[in-house]
Order: C-alpha cells, then sequence, then structure tokens
C-alpha cells in the first residue's frame, strides 16, 4: 500500500534548539480547561529524546506511523494512520519517532497541572519540562509572526 501525505503547505514548523528529531506546530491553548492541542511531526527513522507525559492525552496518527521505544531502546509499540489513542498521564518514560516516512500526530494534553512533557537523560535524570505556558508563548509567537493565521478557521 502506497503512504500517503498529510498536506501541510499551511502549517509552519517550529522546533526547539534542544530537542532534535521534531517539530510542532500549536493550534490552541486553553488555560481555563487546562487543554493544549498541538501537531507534531516527528522525522522519519528517527527517535525524540527520553520523556513522560505529566498529564492525559489523546493522539490522532494524520500521516505515517509513530514508533515507541522503551527506555532500554526495545520497541514497544507502532502506531498506525488513522490511530486514536488516549494516553494517560505519569506513563512509562519512552522515545518515540516516526516510522519510514515522518508520522504526523495531532496532541490534545487535557488536564494539565503545569507540565505536559518533561525530558530525561539516559539515567532517568530531568533534563528539560515544558509547560502550559511554554506552548502558550509558542502560540503567542505563531500569531504574531501570522503563522496562525494561515491555519485559522471560524466556528460554524
Amino acid at each position: 500500500m502506497a503512504a500517503h501525505s498529510f498536506d501541510q503547505s499551511n502549517i509552519t514548523w517550529r522546533t526547539l534548539d534542544w530537542l532534535d528529531h521534531i517539530a510542532f506546530f500549536v493550534y490552541k491553548v486553553d488555560e481555563e480547561n487546562r487543554i493544549v492541542d498541538v501537531v507534531f511531526k516527528f522525522a522519519a527513522n528517527q527517535r525524540v529524546m527520553l520523556h513522560r507525559h505529566h498529564c492525559p492525552y489523546v493522539t490522532l496518527v494524520m500521516q505515517g506511523e509513530l514508533r515507541f521505544y522503551r527506555p532500554n531502546g526495545e520497541l514497544k509499540e507502532i502506531r498506525p494512520t488513522g490511530s486514536f489513542v488516549s494516553g494517560p498521564a505519569h506513563g512509562e518514560p519512552h522515545e518515540e519517532g516516526g516510522g519510514d516516512q515522518d508520522a504526523i500526530v495531532f496532541f490534545s494534553n487535557r488536564n494539565i497541572d503545569d507540565a505536559l512533557y518533561e525530558f530525561l537523560d539516559d539515567q532517568g535524570n530531568t533534563t528539560q519540562v515544558l509547560g502550559i505556558a511554554d506552548f502558550k508563548a509558542q502560540l503567542e509567537a505563531q500569531i504574531a509572526d501570522g503563522t496562525a493565521a494561515k491555519v485559522a478557521g471560524r466556528p460554524a
């Protein structure tokens, strides 16, 4: 079966200098309801550094497949295009990345206390934490530079 590509022509991907093999676009930060909606692009045949999720989330794989690896590097799971998963807060630390093509995955992070993601070194020590304020700052930057307007719609 041929791989199909998600049309990402209106998305201006953002990256963080310290976080390799992933790009993102923030769609919404709802501080009152403690929700952050974001799309991630995981590089093909690469892995994003070890991390854990600090809030419940739902994901929808829109392109490619999302691969999960245990801290020891063992492949844990492959989620194909179309997979919808509800995940718990504080699950097992893992690495994840794309398969043979970039994986594009919608994440809706819910019931956020503060932290969404905690990044870990090889010994399991915290190296970085991304919280709701970090995603709000990214969204504000997208609004300021006009990239958010390219994908803005209006409620029906």
